[in-house]
């Protein structure tokens, strides 16, 4: 992933740079209530505005199909942009045309800007040639720092790639080396954690981790089929019965590329879905026919803690239970601040990524403790199946 331009390899002063940010921010009532997006794509608008470089950020918002919807515009959004930036941040009614035109034609060295909705064009989601050349037309450079829109060939992503000299911003750069680091040629042992609820939706992740990994460790939902599929009675249990074959079929293709499968050791069951649900702690072949594994127990906790002790770098996608309701957090909690631990302490590169693992980080209290934690949701799971992103492919040298 190393062979990209970025903003070093760029002479910006006087140019309009076109920058792609992901702002499909959270909203309520026509104001931003998770500016997270924002705050991590300012390093990129900060540098090129004090480089003397005309800034034009574009971005999606919601699935409006090629149509104007008034409570999907950008407009709040660019007040949030303000108020993150200390800044005015002018806004255009249209992403191109004569709406977009006036307003970057009026612009000075070092202003930055916010047109409207990509998809209020529905040549942006079809990667429409003559839509990429109007984005294009308004600019003379391109920075993509929207890694979690890179597995989209839109027109913002790919197609105006093949106009402009094309370049990843701070934040697409960090995640690629990121990415890179942990994937690419990662330090071993490695290990990678994947959870979730149903192994139907990472049966590609678990493919591709199985051959780059020394150990994987399967943890959620998905983890009871695995259980079942050894011939276990996970009870009530979340469980894909009919994805038991491939859940061999994983555990086989495992052995022989010489990684081992972690599954958990006991269990935490309950009878309901419920914060503070009366709970007990089982071994695997005890859990009742009418309860729930909701969380893994001590004995797994103490088990993948131990093993990530000899790991030098691991990948994180998914939790370990039902971390959104106590108690039922305590595993992911426990094996995340052990991970935190060891990044702290420089014995691991820990990269993560999914939005409930982003979210069961925060829950843990670890969010800012590992090495790196993409906010890419798509974009990080093809990834971790190995497939070649367009919008990563586009920025090649």
């Amino acid at each position: 992933m190393s062979d990209f331009n970025t903003i070093d390899d760029l002479d910006v002063v006087g140019k309009r740079v076109f920058v792609r940010l992901d702002l499909n921010v959270p909203m309520k009532d026509g104001l931003v209530t998770d500016a997270t997006r924002i705050e991590r794509s300012l390093a990129t608008l900060t540098e090129l505005s004090q480089k003397g470089a005309k800034v034009i950020v574009a971005s999606h918002f919601g699935r409006p199909k090629g149509a104007v919807v008034p409570e999907m515009s950008l407009h709040p959004v660019s007040v949030a942009l303000s108020k993150a930036l200390d800044r005015d941040v002018p806004f255009a009614a249209d992403c191109v045309g004569p709406a977009a035109e006036k307003l970057i034609g009026r612009m000075a060295d070092g202003d930055i800007v916010l047109l409207e909705n990509l998809r209020y064009h529905a040549g942006e989601e079809a990667n429409d040639a003559v839509f990429s050349s109007q984005l294009a037309g308004l600019a003379d450079i391109f920075v993509n720092d929207a890694f979690s829109c890179a597995h989209r060939a839109h027109a913002s992503t790919e197609g105006i790639t093949h106009h402009l000299p094309s370049a990843a911003g701070r934040l697409m750069q960090a995640e690629l080396d990121a990415l890179s680091n942990a994937l690419g040629a990662p330090k071993h042992p490695m290990a990678a954690l994947v959870g979730g609820a149903k192994i139907s939706t990472k049966m590609d992740v678990l493919g591709n981790l199985v051959d780059r990994a020394d150990l994987v460790i399967i943890g959620g939902g998905m983890a009871n089929t695995f259980l079942f599929a050894q011939g276990i009675d996970v009870g009530n249990s979340l469980c894909e019965q009919d994805m038991a074959d491939q859940a061999r079929d994983i555990m086989t293709r495992a052995a022989e590329a010489g990684c081992e499968i972690v599954l958990p050791l006991d269990a935490v069951v309950s009878k309901e879905f419920a914060a503070n649900a009366a709970n007990e702690t089982v071994t695997l072949d005890s859990i009742p026919s009418d309860a729930m594994m909701l969380d893994v127990g001590p004995a797994s906790i103490g088990d993948v803690v131990d093993r990530l002790g000899n790991c030098k770098t691991i990948v994180w996608n998914g939790p370990m239970g039902a971390f959104e309701i106590s108690p039922f957090d305590v595993g992911t909690n426990a094996v995340a601040r052990e991970v935190a631990r060891l990044t702290k302490d420089g014995k691991m590169l820990s990269v993560a990524g999914g939005g409930d693992t982003v979210a069961a980080l925060a829950n843990a209290g670890v969010a800012d403790a590992f090495s790196y934690v993409s906010t890419a949701g798509g974009a990080f799971l093809e990834w971790l199946e190995g497939k070649e992103l367009p919008g990563v492919a586009a920025l090649s040298q």
